[in-house]
């Protein structure tokens, strides 16, 4: 192969997926690699999954793997959650994580709390996910994140992909780990490609849960963000570079456990920092970053107080237009840069 051209061999090697094949194919892989994997949860099987991320994994694997269940959060939920402690390794999808409320008695104090009170004798290997914060026209009862909720209660791990290689290596991770995680996805992001190595394809490509990643390195300001608004973070970083800004932009993929040297390492270096998060802003998972921060050593190396973007402290508005200006845009990243600069 002439590589005269700039053309490096790894560029030859990489294919584009989407999030939703990521997923498909994570849980395919998992189903087949062991027999104790199964996933239930409305329409996930003859109707291939409200999202199409189960596409064809029922004509594969069949009612006893893949299981439609009734309307009834805290039903399947709490079949899940016992297959879990009797052994079986379930994957509980939520059409959406809103309606997880409805099962929040048998995520948190069933399975989250079992493991400890059990003095480590009872773990409960389960994934509970769907896609989580503001889709599109969906209105107030539909829009909640749900990062800040799930990441405060010991015992839950909670992660939350961006992109392909985010949502097909940290799903295997999930579905391995011994300990319920909740898998927070975004309907917004099903169908956005990315371009995934050869290795990010294998099917032992797993990412450990607990560990940052730096998108895009940079020396004036650090970004903080996960899922969806990592994207936002990216573009504002490229705006902001023409105008001589280098924005260090960190994708967290888990929220808890957080990846909290990661993120001190890169404020000891920029003595900026700035989040971005679609959920409200109260006690949101921006001011957990920023309270860490401040009870770390990074404090000392900030220049500037932290800057919170956020999405805005009300229910979701039904109207695009208020819908538009009540979760963080491009521009409102950018603003937030130049004032954290004081430029």
């Amino acid at each position: 192969m002439d590589l005269s051209v700039g053309i490096k061999i790894s560029d030859w090697l990489k294919s584009s997926v989407t999030v939703r094949d990521a997923l498909n194919q994570a849980m395919d892989e998992e189903l087949e690699r062991d027999e104790r994997v199964f996933l239930m949860g409305e329409e996930v099987a003859q109707y291939d999954g409200a999202y199409k991320v189960s596409r064809g994994l029922w004509k594969k694997y069949g009612d006893k793997r893949i299981i439609d269940t009734p309307i009834s959060e805290m039903g399947f939920a709490g079949i899940a959650v016992g297959s879990a402690m009797a052994g079986l390794r379930p994957i509980c999808e939520f059409m959406t994580f809103n309606f997880s409320m409805q099962a929040i008695d048998q995520v948190i104090n069933s399975a989250a709390k079992t493991y400890y009170m059990s003095a480590g004798l009872q773990s409960v290997p389960i994934v509970f996910r769907g896609p989580n914060g503001a889709s599109a026209g969906v209105a107030a009862q539909h829009s909640q994140c749900f990062a800040a909720w799930y990441a405060h209660c010991p015992g839950l791990k909670v992660v939350s992909p961006w992109n392909s290689e985010d949502a097909r290596g940290l799903l295997k991770a999930a579905i391995r780990d011994d300990n319920p995680v909740v898998f927070l996805e975004n309907e917004l992001m099903y169908g956005v490609p990315f371009e995934m190595s050869e290795e990010s394809n294998s099917k032992d490509f797993v990412i450990p849960i607990g560990k940052a990643k730096i998108e895009r390195q940079g020396t004036h300001v650090t970004l903080v963000s996960h899922s969806r608004y990592v994207g936002h973070c990216l573009d504002a970083a490229a705006v902001l570079a023409k105008e001589g800004i280098e924005c260090e932009v960190i994708n967290l993929r888990t929220i808890r456990p957080m990846d909290v040297d990661t993120i001190e390492g890169s404020v000891m270096k920029t003595n900026h920092l700035v989040t971005v998060e679609g959920g409200w802003p109260q006690f949101g998972v921006g001011a957990e970053i920023c309270a860490k921060i401040m009870e770390g050593p990074a404090f000392n190396y900030l220049d500037a107080p932290v800057t919170r973007v956020t999405g805005v402290d009300i229910p979701m508005p039904y109207a695009k237009i208020l819908e538009d200006n009540s979760v963080p845009q491009i521009k409102d990243i950018i603003f937030s840069v130049k004032k954290t600069l004081n430029v």
